[in-house]
């Protein structure tokens, strides 16, 4: 998988986002930083969808740290690099919620330390607590959405509404549809239209889930998690399955590119920051999870990157359209039958075994 780096540096003016006004100064952590790392860098390990140049430059000012981002357009590959060595130099890491009860569980992350926060009370109650990660000991959840189709609402004018479309129309969407690069978002979607759970743990129901896939497949033009976007925005294709994040940022493009959450169910998801166990630049880690945390700054992201803020006290600060829009911030009606990935053990094998079968040749 190509691989692009990103090597941000802290430019001389400050960009308008305004952290000094949030009651804290990350200027600080300068004075402190000799105590846990001498780096004056902070490599960080995230989603291509959240590299934000204007909050890098921001940090690189206030901090003198140089900021350096690295991407990744799966779960499975980021915790491959980290198993295989390619990791040390990363001091911050975004992976999904169900990856981070995984990557504990291997204990590659650091115990997060609460008296070092700063803006942790901001967070809306069901994120203070989450089930995947109790007491947030070891991540803080930076966005959090569903999964779903994008289509071209002139190119179909009946709109789909659950999985089974792609299979009932599979001769119109023939090599003009993508599915995401990822295990149990493209098994769990099919396991939960078959009327099973995202978290299967019966083989037999993985097997009907594959061997549902496999009829597809002809069909699909690729498993894609990023460039399915030029690709959609361009006419080449005409629905992709994707993270509702991404949905709203090509809705807001081009209208006519709508998101359906298919009605039998979907993923609902919680993209966090960690911090590795590995870390070099501890002081840094924990400034740059302080002024996510913080409200104009959660604010702020959640309109440049079209994602859905975690933060209650950010959400505050939403223009009333944003916070309107069932995109970003779904009813409870909508999310009844949506259900977290998680962690199923043993069953990883056979997930593996059936998705390598699956998009091998």
């Amino acid at each position: 998988m190509t691989k692009r780096r990103q090597f941000l540096k802290g430019v001389a003016a400050l960009s308008s986002l305004s952290l000094t006004s949030c009651g804290w100064r990350l200027a600080q952590v300068r004075a402190n930083s000799s105590t846990y790392s001498r780096s004056d860098q902070l490599y960080i390990y995230t989603w291509t969808q959240y590299t934000d140049k204007q909050l890098l430059q921001t940090f690189s000012t206030q901090t003198g740290m140089k900021v350096l981002a690295d991407v990744y357009d799966s779960n499975d590959v980021m915790l491959a690099k980290l198993q295989a060595g390619g990791g040390s130099a990363y001091s911050i890491i975004y992976p999904s919620d169900y990856m981070v009860q995984k990557m504990a569980d291997k204990d590659l992350l650091t115990e997060i330390n609460r008296d070092r926060l700063i803006g942790i009370e901001n967070l809306f109650p069901r994120f203070s607590n989450p089930i995947y990660d109790p007491n947030n000991r070891y991540s803080i959840p930076f966005n959090w959405g569903t999964t779903g189709f994008i289509y071209n609402s002139e190119k179909l004018k009946d709109p789909p509404q659950d999985w089974d479309y792609l299979w009932q129309n599979q001769d119109k969407l023939n090599k003009r549809i993508t599915l995401l690069n990822d295990v149990r978002e493209v098994m769990g979607a099919v396991l939960r239209m078959l009327g099973y759970s995202y978290n299967s743990k019966n083989e037999l129901e993985i097997k009907q889930a594959y061997d549902k896939l496999r009829e597809l497949k002809p069909a699909i033009a690729s498993f894609d998690t990023d460039a399915w976007q030029n690709q959609i925005l361009g006419g080449d294709l005409i629905l992709a399955m994707c993270y509702s994040a991404d949905a709203v940022k090509i809705s807001k493009e081009n209208p006519k590119f709508k998101y359906v959450i298919p009605r039998s169910g979907s993923s609902l998801w919680t993209d966090t920051i960690v911090i590795p166990k590995t870390a070099p630049n501890l002081a840094g880690a924990y400034a740059w999870i302080n002024m996510i945390l913080q409200p104009e700054v959660a604010a702020e992201i959640s309109q440049r990157l079209n994602i859905a803020t975690p933060n209650k006290a950010g959400f505050e600060q939403l223009p009333k359209r944003i916070q309107n829009n069932s995109n970003l911030f779904p009813p409870e009606s909508l999310l009844t039958n949506c259900e977290r990935i998680s962690p199923v053990g043993e069953f990883e094998e056979i997930y593996e075994r059936y998705w390598t079968q699956l998009t091998s040749g």
